[in-house]
């Protein structure tokens, strides 16, 4: 039997400075899909995922937290593998840039680059000293085009920028322009979409610097060997985070190592598809290949960047305090809802919107609906008209023009759908499945199964056996198609067609050239997707998502006993009564543009509502507020803030030592307007 031919593909590595969020799932979720598309082609596809764990903003989180930075990065390193778990994904590797293999790729990527001559005949690696702003989030040097006024803010973080001198070890990137635009130019494939080939042609054609790739001035990463020519006493450097990081797709497979691991490396390498975020994409595209052309090493074969998930119109982040979780929608609607609504919603490539009801409005409506719909009443109708076996039609000749119209569209369905997902037109894949999903509906509702059923003639009968065979094959090749999009649901659609193969090492050879065997026994019909009702649905997401919101992001390091403090100074009894203390219910809450920690909430205390601004953004949902009783200090004089009065004050408890606030509340119905005496 001929050997499968690979198919390499990666996630990008994901930071542990914060826990996972939906935007992480979308790019591992697509992973995933692919990798199960691959094997469905015939491939032996091979997904790495994974994490980047060194770097200044890690060594400064540990600091925050009070832990060493391994134990930072062993927790959320933790997190990251039990989310992927509890989404399905079906990883094949999964490395961390801690570990001692990683570091033994690093030495060998480096070792071959102080060996290394660019294209001019100079060096590949120097000595320098180095200057200029410095994006400690992005881990990079910025230019003026990478910030944006006042106080030289990062473009892509809004964080001000840090002036930064040191000494460093730098590449000779420079010398790579030409080499890289002759890539970009005869393989147009390599970088994907085109806007992002675009942009990248761009930034190289702009001119080139030579890049800094060690740190003097951080301590958390891989320590670069000193040379001996290097001077005693000389200052010590780490890797820069990027060099370091990139190394990670090729030290998870075997890079630098002996034996059958090397032999993995040699099998796997050059990866066949590069899948990061659009933000990351020029130490992809550039960065990357300009190493490796200086190592000596096979190119990856392709690039995709895809775009942001948008909440609240901008980009998923912990600063911006619009994360979405995904495990509330995998406990209310399940996995592959989500699954399906991120592939066919989001043109990839793009940025896309992510809302609970556009969620729920296209679960209800796709896979209620058309899906689940279908599903339930051509396998209902063959258990009750045919006892549960999969009946048998009439001879070809006896058809009728309308019995042929469905067989004849799966061919050209599944040609393109595959190219579809060849381009990674994710939704193109899915319209033209749910093309025959709707002709199937279609061809129910035109041929009326249930009055055949009910006349019960010879003709009537086996004309019945035509539609439902004809239907249940149908729904046969649907499931089979939409298998890597929904894995869970269309295992269960398969058991139920009474199908025992294993769904997952289906190919599409196999598909095309098969059709439901007659006389088999359906299995048990359960609905798969039940119909949601809207508010219901919202009011148990927004419950979910406040649970996940208290659980702990991180175990926590054992707390410091209490330093004694300074006795509280007392007040008298006529102070306190000064402070006007009363119930509320909070009647609105959002979000204000352009201030990442502040809602505006208007509350009824019982004699009016007032507008109050309060610093909670970064820990509560707006929607998690909504009708929630609270304490506010209703004499407090009026304050602007962001051009808005603030009327009163929110009262909440400042817990832990990033003094997180918590919100006073109650345990039993206390009327709008009462008085905390």
């Amino acid at each position: 039997m001929a050997e499968k031919q690979k198919y390499y593909l990666t996630t990008p590595l994901y930071y542990v400075n914060a826990a996972p969020h939906l935007g992480h799932a979308y790019s591992t979720l697509v992973a995933d899909t692919i990798r199960r598309f691959k094997r469905m082609q015939g491939y032996d596809a091979f997904l790495l995922t994974g994490n980047d764990e060194h770097g200044q903003n890690i060594e400064r989180i540990a600091r925050d937290r009070g832990v060493p930075p391994q134990q930072q990065c062993d927790e959320l390193s933790a997190q990251f593998r039990s989310l992927w778990e509890r989404l399905g994904v079906q990883y094949d590797e999964f490395i961390r840039t801690t570990e001692d293999r990683h570091k033994v790729a690093v030495l060998e990527l480096w070792s071959r680059l102080t060996k290394a001559s660019a294209p001019d005949g100079s060096p590949a690696i120097y000595r320098g000293k180095y200057s200029g702003w410095y994006c400690p989030r992005c881990e990079e040097f910025k230019d003026e085009a990478g910030m944006r006024e006042p106080d030289h803010q990062c473009a892509v973080h809004d964080q001000p920028c840090q002036w930064t001198e040191e000494e460093n070890l730098f590449f000779r990137l420079s010398a790579y322009q030409e080499p890289l635009l002759r890539l970009y130019e005869d393989h147009p494939e390599f970088l994907r979409p085109e806007t992002r080939r675009n942009e990248v042609v761009s930034f190289v054609r702009g001119g080139l610097r030579d890049l800094s790739i060690s740190r003097t001035t951080i301590k958390w990463g891989i320590p670069v060997p000193k040379s001996e020519a290097e001077p005693p006493g000389g200052m010590d450097h780490v890797f820069y985070v990027w060099l370091d990081a990139l190394t990670g797709y090729m030290s998870g497979i075997g890079l630098g190592q002996d034996g059958k691991q090397g032999e993995r490396f040699a099998k796997l390498w050059p990866v066949d598809l590069h899948l990061v975020g659009k933000e990351i994409v020029r130490f992809h595209a550039a960065y990357w290949p300009a190493f490796l052309m200086a190592a000596g090493l096979p190119l990856p074969r392709a690039i995709f960047a895809h775009g942001w998930l948008l909440f609240d119109e901008g980009k998923m982040s912990k600063s911006k305090g619009n994360i979405v979780q995904p495990d509330p929608i995998r406990e209310v609607l399940g996995v592959d809802a989500l699954r399906y609504f991120l592939m066919r919603e989001i043109p990839f490539g793009q940025d896309g919107n992510f809302s609970y009801d556009a969620l729920i409005t296209r679960y209800n409506s796709d896979l209620a609906n058309d899906l689940g719909n279908l599903a339930s009443r051509v396998l209902t109708m063959i258990g009750r008209y045919f006892g549960g076996e999969i009946p048998y039609p009439s001879p070809l000749p006896q058809r009728l023009p309308q019995d042929l119209r469905i067989p004849e569209m799966v061919p050209e369905i599944i040609r393109r759908y595959a190219a579809c997902m060849d381009r990674f037109e994710f939704s193109g894949a899915l319209e033209a499945v749910w093309e025959l999903i709707a002709a199937v509906n279609k061809f129910l509702v035109e041929t009326e199964p249930w009055t055949l059923a009910e006349r019960n003639t010879d003709d009537d009968r086996s004309r019945l056996a035509t539609v439902l065979y004809a239907s249940a094959n149908a729904l046969r090749f649907t499931t089979a198609l939409l298998s890597p999009f929904m894995p869970g649901a269309t295992e269960k659609i398969w058991r139920q067609l009474g199908q025992t193969s294993d769904l997952s090492t289906l190919t599409l050879e196999d598909l095309s050239g098969s059709s439901l065997g007659v006389g088999e026994k359906i299995g048990k019909v359960e609905p798969v997707f039940p119909r949601l009702v809207r508010e219901e649905t919202l009011q148990r997401l927004r419950q979910a998502e406040e649970q996940s919101a208290q659980k702990p992001a991180a175990p926590k390091s054992a707390p410091e006993p209490a330093a004694a403090s300074e006795p509280l100074a007392r007040l008298p009894i006529e102070e306190f009564l000064k402070w006007e203390l009363r119930v509320g219910e909070v009647l609105v809450a959002e979000r204000i543009k352009g201030a990442s920690k502040l809602l505006r909430l208007e509350v009824d205390i019982g004699t009016e509502v007032r507008q109050v601004l309060a610093g909670i953004a970064e820990h509560y949902e707006p929607e998690a507020l909504v009708g929630r009783k609270v304490v506010i200090l209703v004499n407090l004089e009026p304050r602007k803030m962001r051009g808005l009065e603030s009327n009163g004050m929110l009262i909440a408890a400042s817990v832990g030592k990033e003094d997180r606030p918590v919100i006073v509340s109650f345990t039993e119905d206390v009327p709008n307007g009462a008085r905390l005496r």
